[in-house]
């Protein structure tokens, strides 16, 4: 018996079902390639139709298509001669693909596909993720990545690439599909029966289809009793479980979703509190901060006491209080994104709270515990930007750590301007306090040096961190309290920089 997921592969993108949004925003990227000659990268859960959404554009397009998958070595000598060939504009015979770089004949194109774009790792992938960044980068022919897990993709991939979403394709989207099938294998069936079907598979379209055949294999009707397979084993997304708690579903059905997603309770916690904003109104959002408030409160106990039974009711405040403080349901699409206090590396995190601890005179866990999460909120995305460029200087961060302070993008021209000017400001600020060591002056000149010398790296951190506690200051409502007369830096320092001015 043929594999129907291939017999009835859409031939066509308008017979990609469950994705319109993301099918459209495929048809766009593909139209307009000319115009911006970037990869894409089709990502969600599998089997929602990503790889057929490739091969259908490409049917769409005229365009012969190279495929690489996780099959496949994919170091960076088979990536360049497999991909890479076709990707700079000649095909797999060696002659030259026409039109490709002058956007003369689009039917002359190839479409490289290059699949499970998450999954390269290990001796047999040795090079190959830098070769694929290197290669979009390059490419004279549009190149599509298939990913499962956005975020398991480097970031130099995804910062080099457009990106599409496919979400997880409803119950409701996959029976009409399943129907169309019965009726051309001329299979009677009941309509119970599909839809059972299509609900255990949870937005896998390919695995429903699998189900079908699996229960239609040799009988010439189905009815609900002939559907016996099991809930599959998989996990729900990030994405649609915020979209459940966020959006969609009751504090009981929100719950049941957190026991679905293989995330802990701690990481649902941030992801939950990072987008809720983008979603929640004002009043909503008081409500639902009392409830992340509460779930907190229980991690802090599982920390302390190592009890992990605890858990259970961080998740219970998490997500069935923050659905529950929802006022109805949500429609429209969010883009959501990944917890600002998650660092890109732990490396970056240590250096960071390392540089706040020492400029403020604290303990580094009084720093990670207090201080960061601070920073974060008051430069979260780099806003305002004076203060951003005072806190860089105060700590002296490179554009790793204002990413991870700021939950920004590490290689935007945002972060890398901010750093820019924030070197600049102790620079000035280092030649303001060198007191004439720098002018070339034989009074000032070897006893001013050494004495430069010496309180240099105290005087550099100092310096930052009174301008970031001015710029705080200016930047909060409750400034004007201090009286006209008192906002200024006594003269003497007492040697507490960083937040304890203004604490």
């Amino acid at each position: 018996m043929a594999d129907w997921t291939e017999r009835y592969r859409p031939s066509t993108l308008s017979e990609v079902r469950g994705n319109d949004k993301a099918r459209d925003a495929f048809a766009e990227w593909a139209r307009t390639w000319d115009d911006h000659r970037e990869a894409v990268i089709l990502y969600g859960s599998p089997g929602v139709g990503k790889t057929s959404a490739a091969h259908a554009l490409a049917s769409d397009m005229g365009w012969e298509t190279v495929e690489l998958n996780a099959s496949d070595q994919r170091t960076a000598d088979v990536i360049e001669r497999f991909a890479g060939r076709a990707a700079r504009n000649a095909t797999l015979g060696g002659s030259a693909a026409g039109g490709g770089a002058s956007g003369g004949d689009t039917a002359s194109r190839q479409l490289v596909v290059l699949d499970e774009a998450d999954n390269i790792h290990g001796n047999y992938d040795r090079g190959g993720a830098s070769a694929i960044t290197q290669l979009v980068k390059e490419s004279g022919q549009p190149i599509v990545l298939i990913a499962n897990e956005f975020y398991d993709i480097s970031r130099g991939l995804r910062n080099a690439c457009q990106d599409i979403e496919f979400r997880d394709v409803s119950a409701r989207s996959i029976v009409p599909v399943l129907r169309d099938i019965c009726r051309k294998e001329g299979i009677e069936f009941e309509s119970d029966a599909l839809q059972r079907i299509a609900e255990r598979n949870r937005g896998d379209l390919r695995g429903a289809i699998n189900d079908l055949q699996a229960a239609c294999e040799g009988r010439s009707s189905i009815a609900v009793e002939d559907v016996v397979t099991a809930d599959r084993d998989k996990a729900m997304g990030i994405f649609p479980f915020l979209d459940a708690v966020l959006k969609e579903e009751s504090a009981e059905e929100a719950l049941q979703s957190a026991y679905a997603v293989d995330e802990t309770p701690d990481d649902l916690t941030k992801w939950i509190e990072d987008n809720m904003l983008d979603v929640y109104d004002s009043a909503e959002a008081t409500r639902a901060y009392d409830f992340l408030a509460n779930a907190d409160v229980w991690l802090g106990r599982v920390r302390a006491s190592q009890n992990y039974t605890y858990w259970r009711y961080a998740t219970d405040n998490a997500a069935a209080g923050v659905a529950a403080a929802r006022d109805g349901t949500k429609g429209g699409w969010t883009r959501y994104g990944r917890p600002q206090f998650w660092p890109s590396s732990d490396a970056t995190a240590d250096e960071v709270v390392g540089r706040i601890a020492a400029a403020s005179g604290c303990s580094v866990a009084t720093a990670r515990r207090e201080l960061l999460p601070f920073l974060s909120a008051i430069t979260h995305h780099c806003k305002p930007r004076e203060l951003t460029v005072a806190m860089a200087a105060a700590y002296d961060l490179d554009e790793a750590g204002v990413a991870f302070v700021t939950g920004s993008g590490e290689s935007t021209n945002k972060v890398e301007s901010i750093v820019e000017d924030a070197q600049e400001r102790r620079e000035q600020r280092l030649t303001d306090n060198a007191e004439g060591a720098f002018s070339g002056g034989r009074s000032g000149g070897i006893a001013g040096t050494a004495a430069a010398d010496e309180t240099e790296a105290g005087d550099t951190a100092n310096a930052g961190s009174e301008d970031l506690a001015s710029e705080t200051q200016d930047s909060t409502s409750d400034a004007s309290a201090n009286g006209s007369g008192e906002s200024e830096t006594d003269d003497e320092d007492d040697g507490q920089s960083g937040l304890t001015d203004f604490m």
